[in-house]
């Protein structure tokens, strides 16, 4: 597996990793609202308005063909990770959230982790850190997570 930055003609191929990631496990437990506002977030041309900002983006191949997408905002804020469902349990989550983290330029790392990716980042070592609240039809649990220095 290779780990690089995302580039402009990845878009496409991120957006229906995250859409055939998100359709399973998460839409099925969220309103149309929350399937909706993650659909347009997840939308090749939100993460190409994404990529001119405070944001690392990097995705997961194997074999030339991306299998995953992770990003860090602003330094802190881990608002993507995805897996194709047919890749995950392979430890590539584990590997494109640990790469992400050596991009973090704070010692707290955040995310907002859908209800059914809780589990999952607390196996990578992140906690509940504030009660399971709602964005836009989003459903999230907020975690962080403490780097050694």
């Amino acid at each position: 597996m290779q780990i690089r930055t995302l580039q402009i003609e990845d878009l496409e191929a991120v957006s229906a990793v995250c859409m055939e990631a998100f359709t399973t496990p998460v839409a099925k437990s969220l309103s149309e609202e929350g399937i909706a506002t993650f659909t347009k977030v997840a939308a090749s041309d939100a993460f190409f308005e994404r990529m001119s900002k405070d944001t690392n983006m990097l995705v997961a191949l194997i074999k030339d063909e991306i299998v995953g997408i992770a990003e860090l905002r602003e330094g802190h804020h881990v608002s993507m990770l995805f897996v194709r469902p047919d890749h995950q349990r392979r430890g590539l989550g584990t590997q494109l959230l640990n790469a992400l983290l050596l991009l973090a330029r704070s010692q707290k790392v955040t995310v907002s982790a859908s209800l059914s990716s809780i589990a999952a980042y607390q196996k990578y070592g992140f906690v509940e850190c504030g009660d399971i609240s709602e964005i836009a039809g989003l459903v999230y649990q907020p975690m962080e997570i403490i780097l050694p220095i």
